[in-house]
């Protein structure tokens, strides 16, 4: 039997029709188990540096989910955090880790931490819609390394349709906009074409999330 090679350039190819869509379950027994023991997998996954590396540098239609298995690198030599820092940002946890629980034992086989891409220096990055989902196994030993599977995309904004964070920044830098000081209430005049309600909203940021230690 032919020895089919789904990989392709460093990303993961499949033959038109075919779709890959694995549960978080599948993703832990199926492959992750599989690359901490050596064993053969359904279908490659490609090995890529993913924490150290800006999410649109990774190989794979920037379009599409991708995936990658990579090893985790410890920031301090005496601590358990995994260093996050790329070219551009770097990744921030985000949540509490999703326990991933076997259909079969009911028994804790791995989690899943969902991580948010920041461009800039921490504490002042600025966030983007690059989503990161790190699985890890619940336990292991030495000789299965320090393997963890990572599924990347891009969140679409729904109530923008769908546009991503680079074409959000063009449209708000052509967007007029108006302002409401809470010391008075005098308001601006843009002269813009039809009525304009009196009341206008104050921008509120929200927070974001606290990290969680690796």
């Amino acid at each position: 039997m032919t020895n089919l090679n789904f990989v392709e350039n460093g990303a993961l190819r499949l033959p038109p029709g075919f779709r890959f869509h694995p549960t978080d379950e599948e993703l832990v027994v199926h492959y992750l188990y599989h690359k901490a023991q050596s064993l053969p997998m359904t279908l490659p996954i490609p090995e890529a540096d993913v924490c150290r590396s800006d999410p649109w540098d990774l190989p794979g239609d920037l379009e599409q989910e991708r995936y990658f298995f990579s090893t985790m690198e410890i920031k301090y030599p005496n601590g358990k955090r995994a260093n996050r820092t790329t070219t551009s940002g770097y990744w921030k946890a985000t949540g509490l880790d999703k326990r991933i629980i076997g259909s079969q034992n009911k028994q804790l086989i791995g989690t899943k931490k969902t991580l948010v891409f920041y461009r800039g220096k921490p504490p002042h990055g600025s966030k983007t819609n690059w989503i990161m989902h790190e699985y890890k196994l619940a336990s292991h030993n030495k000789d299965m390394g320090n393997w963890v599977l990572c599924r990347m995309f891009l969140k679409k904004l729904a109530k923008n349709g769908g546009m991503k964070d680079e074409e959000m920044f063009k449209v708000e830098k052509t967007r007029p906009v108006l302002y409401e000081f809470i010391g008075g209430a005098r308001k601006f005049d843009l002269n813009l074409e039809g009525d304009v309600s009196s009341s206008c909203s104050s921008g509120v940021t929200k927070a974001d999330e606290d990290e969680v230690n690796s």
